[in-house]
Formats: C-alpha cells, structure tokens, sequence
C-alpha cells in the first residue's frame, strides 16, 4: 500500500507530504526538484525502514530518507528491471538508491545502517502518467 508521499521543493530543500501526487511518464513528479532527472521516483519500503531504526535502538520519521513514495507490504531488494503498478500508473525499478551522508545528518550511523539489503530504497521511472493517493494499492505486475 502507498503509506505517504513526499515532493522535494528544491536540491537540499524540505520534503513536502502530500495525499495525492500526480506522476508524468518520463519525467517524474510534478513540482519535484528531480523531475525528469535519472530517478524520477523513489520509493522506501516501510518494513526495511523499521527494521533499519529498530537495529539503531532510535525511532525514526521515515521522512528523514528523503524518499518520494514509502510502500508498505513490497520488497524491494534486488528489484532491479521489475514493475510496479501503483494508483492509475506503472513504475519500472531502475536501480538501488544509496544512502548519503546526510542520513549521518540526521541520526549517526543510519547511513551505514542503510547500506545493506537496499534498505535505502529504490530509484524507479515512470511509464504511466497518472494520480497517486495515499492508501493506493501497490502490486507487482511482472
């Protein structure tokens, strides 16, 4: 299920929730500072995030990743040329996102805690234009 969705404002800049996202094919998210970059969407599992704050002993806003979209009940490991379809759109997952040293920023050690298992999320691209919602099924579909 699509649990939260964040739009990045600017590079470096605050993460902004929102209930609803609107996704362009090829391009990303509208009003995202990385639209149409190479990682047009990013996506956080919540149970890998979970885990990864339980084994810190913190507790811990999955915000603070900087993910566009956090899933619950996918995983994300190795997911690499699959495809998920999410709301009204499909997402092609083009790779691992790695953690940088502003996970450090945020809480000391959570970017070597996010190091394995691709806790760190995922980059995807968008092949289908369309609306996102809070509480919107998300499935594989290959």
């Amino acid at each position: 299920m699509l649990e939260r969705i964040w739009i990045k404002r600017r590079h470096r800049g605050p993460m902004d929730e929102r209930p609803t996202a609107t996704l362009v094919a090829e391009a990303g998210l509208v009003d995202s500072a990385d639209q149409g970059g190479r990682r047009q969407v990013t996506l956080l599992a919540l149970e890998a995030w979970d885990a990864t704050a339980r084994g810190l002993g913190v507790e811990l806003d999955p915000i603070l990743r900087r993910a566009n979209l956090l899933i619950s009940g996918i995983d994300l490991v190795h997911t690499r040329g699959r495809t998920l379809a999410m709301g009204e759109c499909r997402l092609r997952i083009e790779g691992e996102t790695r953690p940088c040293e502003r996970m450090d920023e945020a809480q000391p050690g959570l970017q070597t805690a996010l190091e394995s298992d691709w806790r760190g999320g995922v980059f995807a691209s968008v092949m289908d234009s369309g609306t996102l919602r809070v509480g919107d099924p998300v499935r594989w579909i290959d």
